[in-house]
């Protein structure tokens, strides 16, 4: 039984599928995902490694800024679709499953007209244009934010599930904090420690608006785990000291998430789900470029809910970063309901979650099962 998996272009889009391939294996070993995604993507990388069979192909974004550009578009739908063709009719696919992204809309498209059945997986608030396109016509739209029912046309059919961002879980129980600390070289106990990151890239502003907290002078009581991404990292490595620890990427990050007690980071959707997941109170900065602003409104929603405090990237700087983080780290009660807040939004079992769902709506799985 073979499930199509369709997106890319980002690991937002991305790793939520891989999520939920694996828990499909695991519920059910005859079962093979098979994803598609786009030459111009992330997927180019990361799937070569997977375990995974995989198809890439020459797609194209729609060139609103250049629209002479168009005809790039059109030619990588032809190609897309009639390899999407051959590969359908040597292994046909019992449920196309979409994660958003240009390389999606292809692999949906082809497969409405060819009778497979369609379900979709939204990470953020503000659901995606291949989202709201495809929605009517999807058996399932599994919704990263319960915020995004808002804003889709759900068909006659179409289940909308508030099933959280499949990520991976954290370990149960939870790894021991003290540990974790002792780790990354601080006391077992005493202060707080403040996790800054902003994802493998890094984030210019964050990462200077940390480096002037530092220079400025930390709290005694604060130890920080600074993630400044690959590109970034010899610009800001001078500050790693035995409270300050400077790394270029956090893989495996789950070491910095067991020490952690407050978050500073972007808003992707995964990046929230996974801080959800954790129960780790967050300080978000927004990215103003992403997509229809959707960074901004995973944001608000997580704060909102108790769980975030949100800054503005226009106006952060050192004095406005030490003024929150120094708010938040020295009022316990007021953490800890931020931390049960998360706690509350948090799907660790989102991807289990969503492939028993697909196994059902695709009749691989029994509703009493």
């Amino acid at each position: 039984m073979r499930v199509m998996f369709a997106g890319g272009g980002t690991g937002g889009h991305l790793y939520p599928g891989l999520a939920i391939a694996r828990a499909l294996v695991r519920q059910a070993p005859e079962v093979k995902p098979f994803f598609v995604g786009a030459m111009r993507g992330i997927e180019r990388d990361v799937l070569p490694a997977t375990e995974f069979e995989h198809l890439l192909l020459d797609l194209h974004p729609i060139y609103r800024q250049q629209p002479w550009k168009s005809w790039r578009t059109l030619r990588g739908l032809g190609s897309a679709w009639r390899a999407l063709a051959r590969e359908h009719r040597a292994h046909p696919n019992v449920a196309v499953i979409g994660t958003g992204g240009y390389a999606s809309g292809a692999a949906l498209a082809f497969a409405l007209s060819h009778g497979i059945p369609i379900q979709l997986q939204e990470q953020n608030s503000v659901p995606g244009i291949t989202t709201r396109f495809f929605a009517r016509y999807a058996r399932a739209c599994y919704l990263g934010y319960p915020e995004a029912k808002e804003r889709l046309h759900p068909g006659a059919h179409t289940e909308l599930v508030d099933s959280g961002n499949p990520i991976e879980p954290p370990p149960s129980p939870h790894p021991s904090r003290a540990d974790a600390r002792v780790r990354w070289g601080f006391p077992p106990g005493g202060g707080r420690v403040l996790l800054a990151f902003g994802g493998s890239q890094g984030a210019r502003p964050l990462n200077d608006a940390v480096a002037a907290l530092i220079d400025a002078g930390l709290p005694r009581d604060l130890f920080l785990i600074w993630g400044t991404g690959k590109g970034s990292y010899e610009r800001y490595a001078r500050h790693d000291s035995p409270t300050v620890r400077v790394v270029p990427y956090l893989s495996p990050i789950q070491g910095a998430y067991a020490a952690a007690d407050l978050a500073l980071t972007r808003a992707g959707a995964l990046t929230v789900a996974e801080l959800c997941a954790w129960g780790i109170p967050s300080v978000l900065v927004p990215l103003p470029t992403a997509a229809a602003d959707h960074q901004r409104a995973n944001a608000r929603a997580l704060e909102a809910a108790g769980a975030a405090l949100v800054l503005e990237q226009a106006s952060l700087d050192a004095a406005q970063l030490g003024a929150a983080v120094q708010g938040l780290m020295s009022a316990p009660e007021r953490l800890a309901a931020m931390a049960a807040s998360a706690l509350a939004r948090g799907r660790p079992d989102a991807a289990e979650r969503i492939a028993s769902r697909i196994l059902t709506i695709a009749q691989l799985k029994s509703v009493d099962t």
